[in-house]
């Protein structure tokens, strides 16, 4: 299993790239920085410096707020391999404020309270190699 973060679930380090390097630098600051696409304002998710929405090659990096919603969860108790251990925990997509859904986890909270429209706020799980998973505590 990989090491436990602060939130007792494994903190596998990332592998980032020329177009990611930003997002994950910010992540080892505590900071949750996303492209914005300088042509149709939309925010990119997963980090890139293309727009999914149009194409555009023109974005701008910008410090997003951490805060979101519950958008979809689920509670895993069972599951095979290096997570064993870990569980139960929550597998969530969170609607980021500034609009994209992050593929998740819910930390700092008994399971069974998460739910669909809850508040939360971006929290940063350390890892061995300097950059930080981004993770989601009740608001």
């Amino acid at each position: 299993m990989s090491e436990l973060g602060p939130s007792g679930l494994p903190v596998p380090s990332p592998n980032p790239n020329l177009e990611t390097q930003r997002f994950w630098d910010a992540t080892a600051e505590d900071r949750l920085e996303l492209p914005r696409c300088d042509n149709c304002d939309h925010v990119v998710w997963y980090p890139r410096e293309r727009c999914d929405q149009c194409g555009s090659t023109s974005v701008t990096w910008f410090e997003a707020s951490g805060r979101g919603t519950v958008y979809s969860c689920t509670v895993t108790r069972r599951i095979p391999g290096s997570w064993r251990k870990a569980a139960p925990f929550v597998l969530a997509y969170v609607e980021l404020d500034e609009g994209p859904r992050v593929v998740t986890n819910i930390v700092g909270c008994d399971p069974e309270t998460v739910h669909i429209g809850q508040s939360v706020q971006a929290v940063f799980d350390p890892t061995p190699d300097g950059p930080a998973l981004l993770r989601f505590t009740p608001a």
